[in-house]
């Protein structure tokens, strides 16, 4: 009976947070992150910071391990472009090709 709830109660979080926005695409990550490598755009960065991460749970319940660990790093390096500027796009670039790969 617990775990039904629990069930349930994921479901319902779940459900929530992907009609409250539309759950972005592959293609769409990689074209904002190449644009977050042209021209840090504060905004634009953190917003991509936060569909990969909706996008990894989503992975993440399809057991999709490898697509969501290159999500991971290609965050880490959105994070590191939005809060130390240019350091980071090396990275980034560097990342892009493993999600395509893997997702």
């Amino acid at each position: 009976m617990k775990s039904l709830a629990i069930l349930l109660l994921k479901f319902l979080f779940l459900s929530n947070c992907l009609m409250a926005e539309p759950m972005p695409t592959k293609s769409k990550i990689l074209k904002q992150s190449s644009e977050c490598i042209k021209d840090s755009q504060h905004q634009v960065c953190r917003e991509l910071v936060t569909q990969i991460e909706r996008y990894q749970l989503v992975v993440f319940d399809q057991n999709k391990f490898k697509c969501q660990s290159s999500l991971l790093g290609l965050q880490s390096g959105l994070i590191e472009a939005y809060f130390l500027k240019n350091l980071s796009k090396k990275r980034i670039s560097f990342m892009i090709p493993y999600v395509n790969k893997n997702c």
